[in-house]
């Protein structure tokens, strides 16, 4: 019997977990990504002897006992990394107040350090660590993600109800707005803004319980290899199951006949060597260049035009980073300061933003160095303008970036302007540049009430032997929504071949077929 085929657009990880499964699964798979190694937003890369992450925090469900464990070993993820567990989640300080709190596994412990901080704020805190209690030790790695949902039923819907039974109340009550609204309620000025900072303004609250949950059941995983080794993992394995990928490759067209993709054709040209035939595409592409620009937006409805019209995405980032002959043992591997007084960048004020310490594993740096990031949020249109029309600005204003940042980390921690030995500046034009995600987006559609509550189809109307997956279609974007992505897409061509889904060493079997 002839293997059918298959052509996945992007070498992310969405993309390499669509190959995997499809490997899995009997068909003959070949990747196409346009930059030279594989990771999209998942990005690595070196600067002397630092190694720069700008990619994966940290993993979710990362021990044995859960569903997304599972997939981590499908995936080869698992055993090939190692992790360590974050006790800390991070560590909060507001530089009007001179308030430092850090946000610690032991839920009790953070909870009495802010009662004793803001005592008019106990209700908030109470509320808060009641919705995390709630949480814990209960397995949310895959809950409503199991399938796509096109082929989930009422009763995989019951099910997802029934598994989240105990926490309905905190979802689906106050804690269901989204934290920027919650925390208007708070007494102490710094208590709004450490709630704030504690993820997203825009996410709603119990997102945050979630991660204090995790956090407390000890299933958030700093990657010890980093994004290198996590994507890696999945890259080896994908080639191990007979999988092709080829680099510098950019798709320009999705080929269409009679409604239905039948392959791709590359930039350069058409003919041998740029277009390319398959029974079926996935694109674990950026979205709007998939549906607007490869498809020509020939296959959109009006709920596809207003989500890419009017849904907010992640703002894009502005990334400084310093290789530095200093190490920071005492210190967690995030710390979110709000400053007193704000930076202006891109001209935009700045009133605070994360560090990251990469002093957690020898992987990115040599002993007595670290790798220290900051992390902002920025404007695109700022970037991607300065870029097209003035490089020499552009560049000249990510050097008065990375040193403003500097003057205030030099008083956070004095003489670290003299440890500089390295500065490596990624706007988001770079990540642009790496990902081609529309406006810089670092994990497409932002984590609101709205967008949580919304199931997004992974096929577009009237268009066969089409699938789409990535962060596009599971809104929120990170790293377990990709890898499951992935897994629906190849669920989606196993019915639509009415053959059923299966995963290599998998505990259960989805009948894709119905």
């Amino acid at each position: 019997m002839t293997e059918n085929t298959v052509i996945i657009i992007g070498a992310g990880l969405a993309g390499l977990a669509t190959g995997c499964y499809a490997q899995m699964n009997g068909y003959r798979s070949r990747i196409f990504e346009h930059h030279d190694q594989p990771g999209g937003v998942a990005a690595a890369w070196r600067r002397g002897v630092f190694l720069i992450d700008g990619g994966i925090h940290f993993a979710w469900s990362h021990k044995p006992g859960t569903e997304l464990h599972e997939v981590y070993r499908e995936l080869g993820i698992v055993p090939a990394n190692r992790f360590s567990d974050l006790t800390t989640y991070g560590r909060f300080m507001d530089e009007a107040s001179g308030i430092q709190v850090e946000i610690s596994q032991d839920l009790d412990r953070f909870a009495e350090e802010l009662k004793a901080l803001s005592p008019a704020d106990a209700k908030i805190v109470d509320e808060l660590i009641a919705g995390a209690r709630a949480m814990q030790g209960i397995d949310m790695s895959t809950v409503g993600m199991a399938k796509p949902p096109e082929l989930s039923s009422a009763l995989d819907q019951v099910r997802d109800m029934w598994a989240m039974r105990r926490l309905l109340r905190y979802i689906v009550g106050k804690l269901g707005q989204p934290v920027a609204d919650y925390a208007q309620a708070a007494q102490a000025p710094w208590m709004r803004t450490l709630l704030e900072n504690l993820f997203l303004p825009e996410a709603p609250v119990y997102f945050i319980c979630m991660l204090l949950a995790l956090l407390a059941d000890g299933q958030l995983g700093l990657i010890e290899g980093g994004s290198t080794a996590f994507v890696q993992a999945i890259e080896k394995r994908y080639k191990d199951l007979g999988g092709e990928i080829t680099y510098r490759a950019k798709v320009e067209e999705i080929l269409v006949e009679e409604d239905r993709a039948v392959g791709v054709r590359l930039t350069g040209g058409a003919g041998p060597g740029f277009e390319h035939r398959a029974d079926a595409v996935v694109s674990a592409a950026d979205g709007y260049s998939t549906i607007f620009r490869m498809l020509g937006g020939g296959y959109v409805d009006d709920k596809i035009r207003e989500r890419y019209e009017t849904w907010p995405r992640f703002k894009p980032l502005l990334m400084v980073n310093y290789g530095v002959t200093r190490e920071f043992p005492d210190d967690p591997p995030f710390i979110s300061m709000a400053l007193e007084r704000p930076l202006t960048i891109a001209g935009e004020p700045v009133k605070g933003f994360m560090i990251r310490l990469f002093n957690y594993s020898p992987r990115f740096a040599p002993p007595g160095k670290t790798v220290v990031q900051i992390e902002l949020e920025t404007e695109w249109e700022y970037w991607h303008n300065l870029q097209r029309e003035d490089r020499a600005g552009y560049d000249a204003e990510k050097e008065r970036a990375a040193a403003a940042i500097l003057d205030q980390l030099e008083v956070l921690y004095p003489g670290i302007s003299s440890q500089v030995e390295v500065t490596d500046i990624a706007t988001p034009y770079t990540w642009w540049r790496y990902t081609l995600n529309d406006r810089g987006s670092w994990e497409g559609w932002l984590i609101t009430p709205q967008a949580m509550r919304t199931a997004v189809s992974r096929r577009l109307p009237g268009l066969a032997g089409f699938v789409m997956a990535g962060q596009w279609v599971m809104p929120g974007g990170g790293v377990p929504p990709c890898l499951l992505s992935g897994q629906h897409a190849v669920q989606l061509l196993c019915y639509d071949d009415g053959k059923p889904f299966r995963a290599t060493g998998d505990r259960s079997e989805v009948n894709a077929a119905g």
